[in-house]
């Protein structure tokens, strides 16, 4: 049978005027119903206008994500990406640093060399100070030799006054050495610098005050180096 395709379609006319039906084969032979594979078409330009995929601006309002708990995340408020950091600045910054440190570590230098120069002074203030002590114990027992030799007349007199000449120099050899005595006798009793053997009960000196030294008390530089051995006054009848 001869057909024609004058127009898309399933349908044509005859000479007549009459329509005769057109029938279409696929491939295989097999009869195609035009009317089912239009209609087929149509619908399936009305899914894909259907699934269309929305605006940008709809989908910018839309977008969000899921944080661990389900809740919704707008994508809209999260900050944005830091700019580069000017390497101009960063190097600006690190030399300040480096200055700053520079500055602390010369100010914590010239604190050690002070603390060393008062270290070093100290110690040769002090590098003598036990030799000084063995001889206090020289000058008492020639203070005594002089207390005894006082009493006596004719040659002792004389070797007493050997004795305290000698007492003198070695005094002086010890205060250009920075070494000097304490006060105690008639003043106020200061455990600092007296140590108490005894207490006499007296009505001329009030309470608390040293009477007698029974041994002077020395100072090195200011700093102790024996105290005096005192007897301390006290009320009567206290």
């Amino acid at each position: 049978m001869s057909t024609r395709k004058d127009q898309p379609g399933n349908k044509t006319e005859s000479e007549a005027g009459e329509e005769i039906p057109v029938t279409f084969h696929n491939t295989s032979g097999e009869a195609v119903d035009m009317d089912a594979a239009a209609a087929a078409k149509a619908e399936a330009a009305a899914d894909l206008d259907t699934e269309a995929p929305a605006s940008p601006e709809a989908n910018a309002d839309a977008a969000s994500e899921r944080d661990e708990n389900g809740a919704g995340v707008d994508l809209k408020d999260e900050e944005p990406v830091a700019e580069a950091e000017d390497p101009l600045a960063a190097a600006q910054q690190e030399a300040a640093d480096y200055y700053d440190r520079l500055l602390r570590l010369s100010a914590e230098f010239e604190n050690y060399k002070k603390r060393s120069s008062r270290e070093l002074a100290d110690f040769r203030k002090f590098a003598n100070e036990q030799i000084i002590k063995d001889l206090l114990g020289v000058i008492d027992n020639l203070e005594r030799a002089i207390a005894s030799a006082s009493d006596q007349e004719g040659n002792a007199g004389s070797i007493a006054e050997g004795v305290e000449l000698t007492l003198k120099e070695i005094i002086k050899i010890l205060e250009k050495n920075g070494v000097t005595s304490i006060a105690a006798e008639g003043e106020t009793f200061d455990p600092t610098y007296h140590q108490a053997v005894m207490q006499q009960e007296t009505a001329d000196q009030p309470p608390n005050t040293v009477v007698q030294e029974l041994q002077k008390g020395y100072l090195l530089h200011n700093r102790l180096l024996r105290p005096s051995m005192v007897s301390v006054s006290k009320a009567v009848g206290g």
